[in-house]
């Protein structure tokens, strides 16, 4: 693996689910694999368990982890070609994603949308920039359209606690008072796309998500016939695609309670974190049984290590 940015990167999803699941039982059997190589790790924006779990990840293979909180740790990066950089920012991408290549064996990356362009944000500038310039593999920590780690964690998760061959998943917009950037759905979709599951995917008029995303997935508006005989509910907020950026409902009535939990087959819930109780799911489904969001969380080191393991695989051969 040379790049970790999407699933296209991958060529084996379900190798690399159970190197993920191996990892979890071992955390260690692989401490020698980064012996005297580093990664970068650069935050455009805020994290909690990706931060954690990719530097928890990299230090159990071995790699020496430097993490920088970009335009608080190092100067704003202009990422842009042939602009005059008479603005706040202080430094060229072309300039520091190469010499970071010298510095890092790894750089890993995390940028939001702004979501106010749509071609802006799905072009992901950022990430194409660093790839170009920087010379080493890139792993994306989440992008303005895809979160591939969080992703590989839910493989991992529905891996695990699933009881059918084929369970029903289904994703569900969840309302929220500000827009949030599809990347968890865009990318959740993709992936559950090649697994061996039903996937159903469900949210108000005007929430369509990227056809390319939602590949063989079923789209209901009416959460509650969508919920019928679910295995798994993967809740999550995204603003409109198609009117991007907006917030076109807060509709509580979308809200996971108790009352829709009991529409699936015992269905569990999933999130990627964090969310606002009572808001998008009850304290009584988070609190209770069905709940995998802390399982789900754990499971970010174990997706993480996977993909750093195939990576620093190729920087080894």
């Amino acid at each position: 693996m040379k790049h970790f940015l999407s699933l296209a990167d991958v060529s084996d999803l379900n190798h690399l689910i159970t190197s993920g699941i191996e990892a979890k039982r071992n955390p260690f059997a692989d401490e020698t694999l980064g012996k005297h190589k580093t990664i970068g790790l650069m935050f455009f924006n805020s994290s909690l368990r990706t931060r954690i779990s990719t530097q928890k990840a990299a230090a159990n293979l071995g790699l020496n982890v430097i993490v920088m909180n970009v335009g608080q740790d190092s100067w704003g990066l202009e990422m842009e070609e042939g602009v005059i950089m008479n603005g706040t920012k202080a430094e060229h991408v072309k300039e520091a994603a190469a010499i970071m290549g010298r510095y890092c064996n790894i750089i890993a990356i995390r940028s939001f949308a702004e979501l106010e362009d749509r071609d802006k944000d799905y072009a992901e500038t950022v990430f194409q920039q660093f790839k170009k310039y920087a010379e080493v593999p890139i792993v994306n920590l989440e992008s303005a359209t895809r979160h591939p780690l969080q992703s590989l964690a839910d493989c991992i998760t529905i891996e695990e606690f699933k009881i059918k061959e084929r369970p029903k998943v289904v994703l569900t917009w969840l309302p929220h008072f500000k827009a949030l950037p599809q990347a968890v759905a865009n990318s959740f979709c993709e992936w559950m796309n090649p697994m061996n599951v039903e996937l159903v995917i469900t949210h108000p008029e005007g929430y369509d998500l990227d056809p390319k995303f939602v590949g063989k997935g079923q789209v209901i508006y009416d959460q509650d016939k969508a919920l019928e005989g679910a295995d798994f509910v993967y809740g999550k907020n995204w603003s409109s695609y198609t009117h991007y950026g907006q917030v076109l409902t807060q509709d509580p009535s979308w809200m996971i309670t108790e009352a829709k939990m009991a529409l699936t087959d015992n269905g569990k819930f999933m999130h990627c974190l964090p969310l606002r109780r009572n808001m998008k799911v009850a304290d009584e489904v988070l609190d209770g049984p069905r709940s995998l969001v802390i399982e789900q969380a754990a499971n970010r080191e174990w997706s993480a290590q996977a993909v750093l393991k195939e990576i620093l695989l190729g920087l080894n051969a």
